[in-house]
């Protein structure tokens, strides 16, 4: 709750940059008008797509505008952040369908002064069903909640993209999203979340970031993304990605999950996967442990890659012209 003792107003971000996710849009936006818990607005923030910009705004109960800022998703977020009335803002992907309670779940948290962003479980939801190669600790492949993440209310150093909110103030205390990463059209870049949690707790060390599990989005995975080729280059995109934030903030923030992830959760899976392969004769077990090898290897060359690149500094769109 807010120093009022009531619950924050929050406003609902989608962000959107092709006609080719039209139905699933439409999906997206009827997820969050019929939440149990209301949205004061939903935001349609269209990037960069004349077609698409014209066509939204026929759509009913929808604010719609056009990223303002450099095109891809951090421009067309803080293009939302601007334009948002709520105390909190959520962001929600175009192919992603909320939970009838997702703000429910997603805004209790805010009850602490102290917690300034709250994150929820993303769960795939796959086109054609989902390969027994791909390992769930990979999940994040695909953009959804993977095997490593809390499964109960925890703290955490960021949330998925997908299914998030911060209060509108600290975004706009650290100026917002990065230009310098995130993904543009369908370039498997990421990580602006990440980057940006870490300048949220930089400038409040007392500050913090919970992933609350309750809170549920489900993600369409096309068929395309469940294929090999994808799988790698999201990998090396995702070192890359690491990289870009490590040198935007420090190699010890840009990791600290990260870590663990590598040292416990990834050994724990591949084993995992043979196990059922020995015991049980699965054949996707065994696909599973190389997928893992794979993974981690793919994903460590192109942060390698990604370090020894030029040196970057933040470009955080100036959202305090904006408000």
């Amino acid at each position: 709750m807010n120093s009022s003792g009531r619950a924050p107003t929050v406003s609902v971000v989608v962000c959107a940059y092709t006609m080719a996710r039209w139905h699933l849009l439409g999906r997206a936006l009827e997820s969050v008008r019929s939440q149990t818990v209301p949205a004061v607005e939903i935001l349609l923030v269209v990037d960069h797509c004349p077609e698409l910009l014209a066509r939204a705004e026929e759509l009913p109960g929808v604010r719609v505008f056009a990223n303002v800022g450099p095109r891809g998703l951090s421009g067309a977020r803080n293009t939302g952040v601007a334009a948002a009335r709520g105390e909190v803002v959520a962001f929600l992907d175009d192919d992603a369908m909320a939970a009838p309670d997702w703000l429910e779940h997603l805004l209790r948290p805010y009850d602490d002064p102290g917690v300034v962003g709250v994150g929820g479980r993303v769960v795939a939801e796959w086109e054609g069903g989902k390969p027994a190669w791909f390992p769930p600790e990979f999940n994040w492949v695909v953009g959804c909640s993977y095997v490593g993440q809390p499964t109960v209310s925890s703290v955490v150093r960021n949330p998925i993209g997908a299914n998030m909110s911060f209060r509108r103030a600290a975004l706009l205390a650290v100026g917002g999203f990065s230009a310098d990463v995130g993904r543009v059209g369908t370039r498997p870049l990421g990580c602006e979340e990440t980057e940006l949690s870490i300048r949220v707790a930089r400038r409040d060390p007392t500050a913090s970031i919970v992933l609350e599990p309750r809170a549920v989005v489900r993600h369409h995975v096309p068929g395309e993304r469940s294929r090999w080729g994808y799988f790698w280059r999201r990998c090396w995109a995702e070192g890359l990605s690491k990289a870009s934030v490590s040198r935007l903030t420090d190699p010890r923030s840009a990791l600290s999950s990260e870590r663990s992830y590598a040292l416990r959760t990834l050994p724990r899976g591949a084993a995992r996967g043979m196990a059922d392969a020995v015991r049980h004769g699965e054949s996707g077990g065994a696909a599973r442990a190389l997928a893992i090898g794979a993974g981690l290897t793919i994903t460590t060359a192109g942060y390698a890659t990604g370090k020894a690149g030029r040196t970057a500094v933040p470009h955080p769109i100036p959202l305090g012209e904006l408000t």
